[in-house]
């Protein structure tokens, strides 16, 4: 059996969107040349991302600003989540995928 793959980020006083990017960029080890935009961020997830589960930390320490563009980043993961489970109906090799908050 495969071990769950998991990503972990982390947004514990994430105050800017450059800085929210960035630890975007890291956590799911997207290239260097991440645009760092949620257009960028959606094509990676969908074809970049082999994770089965991504957690979320820190959430509670973020200010309105950034837990704004957060909710954005919720929707994707969503549409991620819906994506997977309509092919995996299709194709016995998509695996599934999740998300979760943990704060």
């Amino acid at each position: 059996m495969e071990e769950k793959k998991t990503i972990i980020l982390d947004l514990t006083g994430c105050e800017t969107w450059g800085e929210l990017h960035k630890r975007i960029r890291v956590a799911f080890d997207f290239p260097e040349w991440y645009g760092e935009n949620w257009d960028a961020f959606w094509d990676l997830l969908r074809s970049e991302c082999d994770a089965d589960e991504v957690v979320i930390k820190g959430e509670n320490t973020l200010n309105n600003q950034i837990y704004t563009e957060i909710k954005t980043m919720y929707n994707m993961l969503d549409m991620n989540v819906s994506e997977h489970e309509k092919y995996r109906k299709l194709y016995a090799d998509v695996k599934p995928f999740t998300y979760r908050i943990e704060d």
